[in-house]
């Protein structure tokens, strides 16, 4: 008898489409519910048993042609009859990550209907699996943030989580976090070749239907194109973000030298006013 699930086992070396690949990860998560159920309890933190439903409420039609520059590909998640969880795939840092974090949960959180009263709004989580460290300062696997007292710390309101996941420092898992299995989640999102993947597989059941999945997907001639156009978009948005950099030095440094030919025109204008002051005592 066919193991549907046995369907990516002969695939050897790269994986044509990384995971990190944010239409091939929405593609994933719209069509295998129980991937989707897995990845959110595991950054929840909270069992599987304790799931009523789980739904993707922004599904897109998988291999229509789109305009690239006008969709963001975040996955809204609604999760157990209310609360809502934003989740979004962002490989390229475009220096905004906390305030475009931020707007995604204030967006979710102002879901009040007319005439509820304010203690019925729902838990909200935006959460953003990053390939970059989004504090160099603080670099954490992990993060998860919510409006706190400034000195003493403790939550003004547990409704309201933005969470981050740093797929750069895999390393800084905490016992919490390989608990709950999210850094195999982030291996996998980092996987380069099919041995990597069947190598998560082989220690977390949900990576292997994840794998069945991805190897279906990445078969379809239609999602393989629209996730090719989503990595060229990226590519071309990281040159002009390297572009953008270069032209910052450059203003940074042309700052520099007019800042410093200011002080030597003033160390000049200082220094001749002084020997015109000599000057003026001797005649």
């Amino acid at each position: 008898m066919f193991d549907e699930k046995s369907i990516y086992k002969n695939a050897t070396g790269p994986v044509p489409i990384r995971m990190t690949n944010d239409y091939l990860f929405k593609a994933l998560l719209q069509k295998n519910q129980r991937v989707l159920k897995e990845l959110i309890c595991s950054l929840l933190f909270v069992s599987t048993d304790k799931v009523i439903n789980v739904r993707i409420e922004n599904p897109i039609i998988l291999g229509e042609k789109m305009d690239e520059k006008s969709v963001f590909l975040d996955v809204n998640v609604s999760f157990n009859n209310g609360e809502l969880i934003n989740l979004e795939m962002q490989v390229v840092n475009e220096e905004n990550w906390p305030e475009r974090s931020t707007y995604y949960a204030c967006r979710n959180y102002s879901s009040l209907n007319k005439g509820d009263d304010y203690d019925e709004v729902m838990p909200v989580y935006q959460i953003g699996i990053l390939d970059f460290t989004p504090f160099d300062e603080h670099p954490k696997f992990y993060s998860r943030y919510m409006l706190s007292e400034v000195d003493n710390h403790y939550i003004y309101n547990d409704k309201f989580t933005v969470g981050t996941l740093d797929l750069t420092n895999i390393h800084l898992a905490t016992d919490t976090d390989k608990a709950y299995n999210i850094d195999k989640w982030a291996r996998l999102f980092k996987a380069q070749t099919w041995e990597d993947i069947k190598m998560l597989a082989k220690q977390y059941e949900a990576i292997d239907d994840a794998a069945t999945t991805i190897y279906q997907i990445s078969e379809d001639d239609r999602i393989r194109y629209e996730c090719w156009a989503r990595e060229d978009y990226e590519k071309r948005q990281r040159a002009l973000n390297r572009k953008l950099e270069q032209k910052d030095e450059i203003i940074r440094q042309d700052k520099e030298i007019i800042q410093q030919s200011k002080e030597t025109i003033n160390d000049m204008a200082k220094r001749i006013a002084e020997l015109e002051a000599k000057l003026a005592e001797k005649e």
